[in-house]
Formats: C-alpha cells, structure tokens, sequence
C-alpha cells in the first residue's frame, strides 16, 4: 500500500511541477528538447526491458502481441481526435478562445487516461513494476507540461487559471492508475499478457509519435543521441535497483 501512495505522489509531481516551471520560467528551447529525448527513452527503455519481456513471460506470445496492437490503435485514436502537445492550438482556433482551451484540456485529459492505465498494469502484476512505469511517466510529464502549460496560459491569459485547468487534468490519470490497479487485480496470465502489452504500445507510441518528433532529435544527433543513452542506462540501473 505504501507503493501506491508514492505512485500517486509521483503522478501529481511530475504533472504540477512541469507546469509551475513553465509559468514560472520559461525554459530554454535546449533544455526542453533534451528532457523530451530523454523522458522519451526513459519509456521505451521501460517497455522493450521490462513490460514487453514481462507480457511474453505471462503468457503465449500472441496475447503480448495484441495487447501492443490495442495499445497502440486506442492511443492513435485519441490522438487524432483530440489534440495534445500543441503549442499552435492558440494560433489555429483564435475565432474561438473558448473552444481552443476545451480542445486541449480534454486531449491533455484522455491522454493522461492510457498513462495511468499502464502505470495500474505494471502494479497489478509487481508494485515495483508500477513504481518503475510511474518513475518513467513523471519524467515525461515534467517537460510535456511545460509544453502545455505555455499555450493554455496564452488562452486563458490567466497564470492561476491555467496551472488550476491543468492539475485538474491528473485526476484523470489517478483515475487511470486506479483503474488499472482493481480492474486486473486476479486476472488471468493471458489478461495480464494483453494489458502489459497494450502499456508497451502505448508508451512507445507516446515516445515516437509526441516526445522524439517535438525533441527533435535531428538538431545536434550527436548531443541528442547521447541523451537517449543516458535515458536507456537510467532505466536499465533501475531495473537493477527495483
């Protein structure tokens, strides 16, 4: 019980503090690049070292291999329909304020859904598992906010609003973690096989289609390659430690 706790503590941490450091400081285009290449392969580390191999331990490979196809066509769907790291929103929909700012919020909102959903998976099976997976989803999380903090402040055009509208939206990933956690609790290997895998197309998904593209790994490969490195040690040591 103690793990779960901490799980939550670090899904509001790793929310609300990338939003207080987009209001309070806008960081630099360089350090925000570099925490996305990084929290991006922090998550892939996690899938392809620990979820994938667990799914396919749980059960006969094909269950891990449609729970990645699930994994990966649900959070295509949101994302298609509903907007989430956008610093351009504010630009595209100035006819209508109003709009641009429920467009966001509710992608911002269905996205964290899948996050604490793959954090609830992992600590189904391990709690250390979960723990890991939240440790990855809160380094994302940091810098991803602060890429969202900056658009809705220029919205809303009210600081304490902004920063209010976007913790409201953790809810929505605690909701997640929640769920994952009681609705496969005593499941079937196969059901768990499924779920693992679907987290693994999820966060990979997240990481190749969000994080890398916005990071843009292309600008200085070299310096950006050497932060993936580090992001893929970091979660290899901590596989170790857990």
């Amino acid at each position: 019980m103690q793990d779960f706790f901490l799980i939550v503590f670090l899904i509001f941490v790793g929310q609300t503090l990338g939003a207080l450091l987009g209001l309070v400081k806008k960081p630099s285009k360089s350090f925000l690049y570099y925490s996305l290449a990084f929290a991006g392969a922090m998550m892939i580390g996690i899938s392809v070292f620990e979820l994938i191999p667990e799914a396919l331990a749980t059960a006969p490979y094909h269950y891990a291999l449609i729970g990645f196809l699930i994994g990966i066509l649900a959070i295509i769907a949101i994302d298609r329909t509903l907007p989430h790291i956008n610093p351009q929103l504010g630009k595209k929909e100035k006819p209508s304020i109003k709009r641009s700012v429920t467009m966001l919020v509710t992608g911002i909102a269905l996205h964290n859904i899948p996050e604490g959903l793959a954090i609830g998976i992992g600590y189904a099976l391990d709690p250390a598992l979960g723990l890991l997976i939240a440790i990855g989803i809160a380094m994302q999380d940091i810098p991803e906010n602060i890429a969202t903090i900056v658009p809705l402040y220029a919205l809303t055009g009210k600081k304490m609003k902004s920063f209010a509208i976007l913790v409201g939206t953790v809810l929505f990933e605690v909701f997640g973690f929640v769920l994952g956690c009681f609705l496969l609790c005593d499941m079937p290997p196969s059901v768990l096989s499924v779920a693992l895998g679907a987290a693994a197309g999820i966060m990979i998904y997240i990481s190749l289609d969000e994080l890398f593209p916005t990071a843009k790994l292309m600008e200085n490969p070299y310096k950006k390659a050497s932060t993936l490195l580090v992001g893929f040690v970091l979660v290899a040591l901590m596989i170790m430690l857990f």
